[in-house]
């Protein structure tokens, strides 16, 4: 299988319309494409920079021609699980007529969409790319060519990479901002090539405030990793 990171920017999308009018993101949750009525059903989640944009935002989408149908699920300050009809883009049609398939779930925010697509063959690729040029813009930002044993490995370890993510997710930002400068800057390497002054001054605190920061993202992510093994060893 073909796998490709695409960054679209599609002319006929409404979420990417109201990604650039709005400071409003979305992230697709379920999805389903009917080629014979030409439209996409969608459960998103849609998140606003305050509860005035989610709304304002939603309102706009709302309102987009390409829309047919936008109702909330569920809202909580600004955040909103939605559901969506809209109809088939020029995209969409280019990847299905081509024997693409979407892999994983789609991301826009500031007028750009992030898509996970997948190909069989290196012809039905090339056709796809060169039709897509003629009517979006889009770069290929990642694209691997994964084997059914590698992706055997990864479906069966899935349960283990979401208890890495959700270990990294947990992070505060000070923890996660501490963690990225000390390896970086080689504080993991033997022999070290920075210390805990070094990293205290970097970032104007307290030679224990910055060990404090240290120890407290690396329990956590330490948590996760021993939970991703237990669950791999279960799997085996």
């Amino acid at each position: 299988m073909i796998d490709l990171d695409i960054d679209m920017r599609q002319y006929d999308c409404p979420f990417i319309d109201t990604t650039d009018d709005v400071e409003i993101a979305f992230s697709a949750v379920q999805w389903q494409l009917d080629t014979d009525d030409e439209q996409l059903e969608t459960r998103l989640i849609a998140k606003g920079e305050s509860v005035g944009t989610l709304e304002s935002g939603l309102r706009e989408l709302r309102e987009h021609p390409n829309m047919r149908e936008c109702y909330i699920l569920s809202k909580r300050d600004n955040v909103a699980e939605i559901g969506t009809t809209i109809e088939e883009t020029n995209a969409m049609r280019t990847i299905q007529q081509n024997g693409g398939y979407i892999t994983g779930p789609f991301q826009i925010e500031d007028g750009q969409e992030r898509w996970h697509v997948g190909f069989d063959d290196d012809r039905d690729e090339d056709h796809a790319l060169a039709e897509l040029e003629r009517h979006n813009e889009f770069t290929v930002e990642n694209r691997d060519q994964v084997g059914p044993t590698a992706l055997f490995d990864l479906l069966e370890n899935s349960d283990s990479a979401l208890r890495m993510l959700e270990g990294c997710r947990s992070l505060t930002e000070t923890e996660r901002e501490t963690f990225e400068v000390a390896s970086r800057n080689g504080y993991y390497e033997t022999p070290r090539e920075t210390t805990l002054d070094d990293l205290a001054d970097h970032f104007d605190v307290s030679k224990t405030a910055v060990s404090m920061n240290l120890r407290r993202g690396e329990r956590k992510v330490l948590k996760a990793a021993l939970s991703a093994l237990e669950n791999m060893d279960a799997t085996r």
